[in-house]
Order: structure tokens, then sequence, then C-alpha cells
């Protein structure tokens, strides 16, 4: 499945707070993807927390970027509860 994001938050822990076009929100951890390549200068807190929409994806200060189909396969949804 194919969906853009519209949406995307810094949280602690290395983890994004995501929202697709479908406004599903859901948690990716990029703590497995900090070991390789690019995203070793996401360690450096100031550019985990640059990540912005660019496009149908995320993207960092340093010019990382990850596909959006991947966000969504490896992230878990979460669901809100009205009170």
């Amino acid at each position: 499945m194919y969906l853009s994001i519209v949406d995307v938050k810094p949280l602690k822990d290395y983890q994004l707070l995501l929202t697709f076009e479908n406004g599903e929100k859901r948690i990716f951890d990029m703590k497995p993807y900090l070991d390789k390549g690019i995203f070793k200068e996401l360690k450096d807190e100031r550019v985990f927390r640059s990540v912005r929409v660019s496009f149908d994806s995320i993207e960092w200060s340093n010019q990382a970027d990850i596909d959006p189909e991947v966000l969504y396969e490896k992230s878990f949804e979460i669901k809100e509860t009205g009170t």
C-alpha cells in the first residue's frame, strides 16, 4: 500500500509520529537505522529533530530520507482514544 505522509513529529527515543494521507497515525522507530550510512548523523538530536515532510515522505536537514512505503510497513498504528 502506498500512502503519502502529511505530518511528522519527532518523539523521544528516536521515534517518529507519522500521519498518513488516510488520517492514520503510526509510530516509526528509527533506532535500528542509526548505525547505517547517512542515518548515523541522526544520533545528533538536533539533526533528528529537523525532520519534516518532503513531497510524499519525510526528510532531515542532512538530506536523509526514507521511502513512505517502508515507513508505513515498518511502523505500528496508534489508536487515539476519545474522552
